[in-house]
Order: structure tokens, then C-alpha cells, then sequence
């Protein structure tokens, strides 16, 4: 066998990753239209809207660093199948809460017709909490299937690994999901949440079967008492002083900001400007799917024409386009248009930035180093969904309902144009290609690129038929 098709094999237990994701994302898919018709139909205050949204993402700020510590601790894959348990048990008490108060919450076409209604305390209060601990255990998940990837794929297959994984999971977050999700609502408001349940279910035993240590360090290694500050600095000491990786995840964390002031309260942006029903609103999530898929198999092509800073430049400048466009349009299929150039976009971003971040950080400090890089990624999101929420229920004191809820869009679209100009000599190809070049000669100097362990026929088997606007920067969120 050469040595060019022993690079491009992913192995048996990728494909069992990427089935657990693509199931999963299935269940996200569904809870993309489950979880804020549900938030809209139990209240339609914009803040409380907006709460529900900062409890799943505040973890991201409070609990990153410390989940950076456990996830260099733990094997990787236990934590996943853990953490997936949890997410099942939270989902389903979600869904026997809906259950018991199914009776008297309004249809989904009430809904969308823009009922008014008072807030409902006791569901929303479920959801406040159950958004919590999911985002908790979403935090110390996602961070250990992000860091578990190297440990399965050379370098030189991640970001192929990495392409092939969003691609089928933009397929199922937000093609096939939402649709579904939409049907089962018209049915009964419980059953996106219980298969939602099921999915995390599947996904942690597929997990489970994956064979190997994902341990960085051999039993006995460390001390048994976690020095919490000490192994955070050390985190943070190499991502803070990486001239590349910084200003790159500083960068970032302001994208996801500005996208979470645009989706704090889009679920009655979408209800009230743009006039879509449960069903709309599923086909309009589905411009995150086309956006993906088609960046699945462009991205490469685009960064090699482009060169991956300009790749990266893309993507800030459509940033500021769309959301302009999308806070000016009042037909639900214009924003649909620009999630499939938003995502498209930002697809493109994490092609090129994952798969670096894999590369150049060392294994035993990619939990706590990736940590610190969510923490500025993703801390900023629930920042900027509190930002949302308050900008609409402020701008209702000075301009019409409509007004207010287009307002994020147009404040975003001018911050984007700003962070262009900050990032742009900080992302050049130049640097770039050089931080990626010093990273492989690095492990290969320590020895930690992962064995080949699997024959073709083996990766060919277990691929099945892999041929056939959510954070920029996300594994399997939806991160």
C-alpha cells in the first residue's frame, strides 16, 4: 500500500465517531426547532427568550478552563459516553415536563401567529435549568471529541476527518432535523424531546464501543490531587503566548459574539418580521445545511485559490453582508439565502482553523489549551445573547416591535466591518502555513502522532456509505 493512501485512511474508529455524531446531530437537528418554539410558546418577552439561550452557553464561560483540566485527565472517550448520559436523563425530563403540561401550551400555529401570552413560570423555569445543565455537560463533551480526533486521525487526514464530519452533521442538524422536528410538533410537543433522548442514547453506546486509551498520561503519571490553577495556567500560559492561536481565538470569540446578538431573539424575528410557521422556520434552518454541505466539498478548493487567510477574510466580510441583508429582508426566504452563504462561510473558517489547532498543539496540553481557545470562542456567546436581548427589549421603549427586532442585525452588521479591519494583518497565509509547518515537525519530534492501526479494507468497511447558522468553530453542537 503507498504511502499517499495510508494517509487519507480515517480507520474504524473515526467511523464510529462520525456515526455517533451523525446520529446525534439528527437529535439536534429536531431540538433546532423543538426548544425555542417550545421557549416562544411558554413566554415572549425577549430577555426571558434570551436567558434560556445565555444559561446553555454561560458554561462556556464558567466552566471551559476547569473542563480543559479533566478532559487532560480522563480518558477522552469516557467522558463522552458520560456526558452523553447526562444529556439523555436532562432531555428527558424536559420532555415529561411537556408532557404534563401539553394540555394547556398553545398550538404551534397559535404560535406562530404571534399569540400573546403570559409568561408560564413552572416550564419556563424547567427550561431555564435543564438549559444550564445541558450547556455543562455540552462543555466537557464537545471539548473531549474535539481533542479525542488526533488521537485517531494523522494530520494529514484531519482535515479531510474534520470536512467529512460537519458535512454529514450540517446534513442532519439542519436538513434533515428541523423538518422533522417541525412534524413531530404538529404531532405532539413531547416527541422532539424524547427522540432527542434517543439519540444521545444511541450515540454514547457507539462511543463506547470504540476501542483504545484516549488517556494523555499513563496511570500514576500525575498526582492524584488536581492542582486546578496550576494545570489551567499552563493552558493558558501556551495559547497566551502563541503568536498565531491568540489573536485568533480573540478574534473568534468576537464572531460568535455577534452572531449570538443576532440569534438571542431570532426565533421571534423569524415568528413576527419574517412570518414563518413551524414548518418555515424548519425549511429556513435548512440554509445552514445547503451552506455546509456545499463548503464540505468547496473548502479546500476555495482556501488553495484563495490562500487560508484570505479564506479567512471571507468570512468576516460576508458576516457583516448577511446580517445587513437578513435584518433588512422581510420574506423568510432572503434569510434563508444568506444562511447558506453565512454558513458557508463559516464552515470554511473551521476547515482551515480546527484542523490547524489540532496540529500545532501538543497532545498532552490540547484539553487544557483547546479549553482556553473555547474560552474565548464560546465564553463570548452568552455575553452576546444577553447583548440581544436587551437591545430589543430596550429598543421597544423608542421604535415599533418591528424595528426593535431588526435592530441586532443592523448593529452587527457595522461591528463586523470593525473586526475585519483588526483582523486582517493578524490572519495571513504566511503565518498561518508556518505555525502549521512547526507544529507537525514538533510532535513528530515527541513521538505523538498516532499509529495507523487499521488496513483499507478495515477503513472501507466501516465507512458505510460516507461517500453518498450555527458558532463558527463548533464539533457537534449545536459546538
Amino acid at each position: 500500500m503507498s504511502e499517499t493512501k495510508e494517509k487519507i485512511h480515517l480507520g474504524g474508529r473515526y467511523w464510529r465517531l462520525w456515526t455517533a455524531s451523525v446520529i446525534s446531530n439528527l437529535g439536534d437537528g429536531v431540538a433546532q426547532i423543538a426548544y425555542p418554539w417550545l421557549a416562544s410558546a411558554v413566554t415572549r418577552n425577549g430577555i426571558l427568550i434570551a436567558l434560556i439561550a445565555v444559561a446553555q452557553r454561560l458554561p462556556w464561560l464558567i466552566f471551559t478552563l476547569p473542563a480543559g483540566v479533566i478532559t487532560d485527565r480522563v480518558d477522552r472517550r469516557k467522558i463522552m459516553v458520560a456526558m452523553d448520559t447526562v444529556r439523555v436523563i436532562v432531555t428527558l425530563l424536559v420532555a415529561l415536563f411537556v408532557l404534563a403540561k401539553e394540555g394547556v401550551l398553545p398550538a404551534p400555529d397559535e404560535i406562530a401567529a404571534g399569540l400573546e401570552l403570559a409568561t408560564e413560570p413552572v416550564m419556563y423555569t424547567v427550561l431555564l435549568i435543564a438549559s444550564l445543565l445541558f450547556g455543562f455537560a455540552e462543555v466537557l463533551r464537545d471539548n473531549a471529541a474535539q481533542t479525542i480526533l488526533p488521537a485517531i486521525v494523522e494530520p494529514e487526514g484531519l482535515e479531510k476527518a474534520n470536512a467529512q464530519m460537519w458535512g454529514v452533521e450540517m446534513v442532519a442538524n439542519s436538513f434533515v432535523g428541523p423538518p422533522l422536528g417541525s412534524f413531530l410538533i404538529g404531532i405532539g410537543f413531547a416527541l422532539p424531546f424524547l427522540l432527542d433522548a434517543g439519540t444521545f442514547a444511541v450515540a454514547a453506546g457507539l462511543v463506547f464501543l470504540i476501542s483504545g486509551d484516549f488517556r494523555t498520561h499513563k496511570e500514576g503519571e500525575l498526582p492524584a490531587k488536581i492542582e486546578w490553577r496550576k494545570e489551567i495556567a499552563e493552558g493558558w500560559n501556551w495559547l497566551w503566548h502563541h503568536p498565531l492561536l491568540r489573536p485568533m481565538a480573540i478574534i473568534l470569540g468576537l464572531m460568535n459574539g455577534l452572531m449570538s446578538v443576532t440569534m438571542a431573539t431570532f426565533v421571534l424575528f423569524a415568528q413576527e418580521v419574517l412570518n414563518v410557521s413551524a414548518f418555515t422556520f424548519a425549511i429556513l434552518m435548512t440554509g445552514g445545511a445547503i451552506g455546509g454541505l456545499a463548503a464540505t466539498f468547496l473548502a479546500s478548493r476555495v482556501s488553495e485559490r484563495l490562500g487560508s487567510g484570505p479564506s479567512l477574510y471571507l468570512t468576516l466580510v460576508v458576516g457583516g453582508l448577511t446580517s445587513l441583508v437578513t435584518g433588512l429582508a422581510s420574506h423568510w426566504s432572503i434569510a434563508w439565502v444568506m444562511f447558506i452563504i453565512g454558513t458557508f462561510t463559516g464552515v470554511l473558517w473551521n476547515v482551515i482553523t480546527v484542523s490547524l489547532r489540532q496540529t500545532i498543539i501538543p497532545d498532552r496540553l490540547l484539553g487544557r489549551v483547546n479549553s482556553v481557545y473555547r474560552f474565548f470562542a464560546w465564553g463570548m456567546m452568552p455575553i452576546g445573547l444577553l447583548i440581544g436581548g436587551v437591545l430589543v427589549t430596550g429598543s421597544e421603549a423608542t421604535m415599533s416591535r418591528e424595528l426593535a427586532l431588526r435592530m441586532p442585525w443592523f448593529v452587527v452588521a457595522a461591528s463586523w466591518l470593525l473586526l475585519f479591519m483588526y483582523a486582517a494583518p493578524k490572519l495571513t497565509t504566511e503565518k498561518l502555513e508556518s505555525a502549521r509547518a512547526e507544529g507537525v515537525a514538533a510532535k513528530e519530534e515527541a513521538g505523538e502522532l498516532p499509529a495507523d492501526g487499521e488496513t483499507a479494507s478495515e477503513a472501507i468497511a466501516e465507512a458505510g456509505v460516507a461517500g453518498a447558522p450555527p458558532p463558527i468553530d463548533e464539533t457537534s453542537d449545536n459546538d
